[in-house]
């Protein structure tokens, strides 16, 4: 996998960084981790580790992402977390998806059959079964978790893209705008593990509001 970069944005994850870290130590890709400069601890935890830091002009975790896929220099790059709940295992199935099915962008599915959760809730189900059904009808994404970010793509797509969510609502920018775009989208399987440490940085009611709006946005093609 020398053609793929992880972009890891890593804000405050002292705790579960360096778990992550080293369980990717037995995969052959990039890392670049996206982090605030101010962010001494997280910086401190990953000194002796083999990635590249990455260091935010901006805030938010939208930024982050922006700032991450403007570092990549592969082929291919695959956005990842610093919490643990992703499972690096089911990287070269979604790789195979782009290699071999001629995709663009496969966006993980915890909510496709035999898949699932150890982290959701049910109000962030509830959240995302919105939000999914939304990109469904007013965009026509072919997708089942729209606010699930485990995604690998194509670097040189997603850089034409134009993104410009600093905050949560990139989850949904990504898609609808690489579906606008006519590039070609598909899920994968996917089962989120519980996080190493840490709470959710995303504020159900708060960020949701923000990604509703996002969208209607996006609907009118207004800048975000």
């Amino acid at each position: 996998m020398s053609d793929l970069t992880l972009i890891i944005p890593a804000k405050n994850e002292v705790e579960s960084l360096p778990q992550v870290l080293d369980e990717l130590k037995d995969f052959n890709f990039k890392i670049n981790i996206v982090l605030e400069s101010s962010d001494k601890l997280t910086i401190e935890s990953i000194k002796n580790y083999n990635c590249n830091i990455i260091y935010q002009d901006s805030k938010g975790y939208g930024d982050a992402l922006k700032k991450g896929i403007d570092s990549v220099d592969t082929e291919l790059f695959c956005i990842f977390v610093a919490d643990g709940s992703f499972n690096p295992k089911e990287l070269d199935h979604m790789i195979s998806k782009i290699k071999n099915d001629n995709n663009d962008f496969v966006f993980a599915s915890r909510y496709e059959k035999n898949c699932g959760s150890d982290d959701d809730t049910v109000i962030t189900f509830i959240g995302n079964y919105i939000f999914t059904f939304l990109g469904k009808f007013f965009f026509k994404l072919e997708i089942t978790d729209i606010l699930y970010t485990f995604v690998v793509a194509r670097t040189s797509c997603a850089k034409k893209l134009e993104l410009t969510a600093k905050d949560f609502s990139f989850c949904v920018e990504l898609p609808i705008k690489a579906k606008r775009a006519n590039y070609r989208i598909c899920t994968s399987k996917s089962y989120e593990r519980a996080r190493l440490a840490g709470k959710k940085k995303v504020n159900a009611f708060k960020d949701g509001l923000k990604i509703l709006f996002s969208m209607v946005k996006l609907f009118f093609k207004v800048k975000i």
